[in-house]
């Protein structure tokens, strides 16, 4: 009979410990989903800040546009005037829903575009993408043009040219540049 008794002791053990390992493991999913509430909470804020910022911006910009719009007017130039009319009226309707709209709307509009025009959503991306790779190729190139001044101080090299004068000298594994004027030679030696 002492075994029957160890093997349930035994199984209310294991019983003991799933229950603790379950209230361990329920314990660590609300804190999962705790944090991970406050993080899209944290998202969710900081797209409500950045949205109404450029939606500010984009109406002071559309602001600017009617400005435009009215000296355009002024001089008698109507189409350009039209047009920056039309900019300035959807800058101002973009501005506007910027400002008003949160983020958990701004994100639900991305969405239902992406379904009914997903194309559009592709060509925005790649638009981004292009404009993204422009400025760093041209934030790429400023470095490297002041991090190359220390170079651009030192005098060129040199060599002898046909007729005598100062030649500069091709770069590494480029052809040496052809020197014009000042020669005799009639190029009859040439294939």
């Amino acid at each position: 009979m002492t075994e029957v008794t160890a093997a349930d002791a035994g199984a209310t053990g294991a019983e003991a410990v799933k229950g603790q390992v379950g209230q361990v493991a329920g314990q660590a999913q609300e804190k999962a989903q705790e944090v991970a509430g406050q993080a899209k909470g944290r998202v969710r804020e900081q797209v409500d800040q950045r949205s109404t910022q450029a939606g500010e911006q984009v109406s002071t910009a559309a602001g600017d546009a009617r400005s435009v719009a009215e000296e355009l007017r002024r001089q008698g130039k109507d189409t350009p005037a039209r047009y920056a009319e039309q900019a300035a009226d959807r800058g101002e309707r973009l501005g506007g829903y910027l400002q008003r709209s949160d983020g958990e709307q701004i994100l639900r509009d991305v969405e239902d575009l992406g379904r009914r025009q997903p194309w559009a959503v592709i060509a925005g991306g790649l638009a981004v993408g292009f404009m993204a790779s422009r400025f760093l190729k041209a934030s790429s190139a400023e470095r490297y043009r002041s991090s190359g001044r220390d170079r651009d101080a030192l005098p060129a090299r040199t060599s002898t040219g046909v007729n005598g004068g100062a030649a500069p000298l091709a770069a590494p594994g480029q052809p040496p540049a052809p020197q014009f004027g000042g020669s005799t030679d009639t190029g009859a030696g040439y294939a």
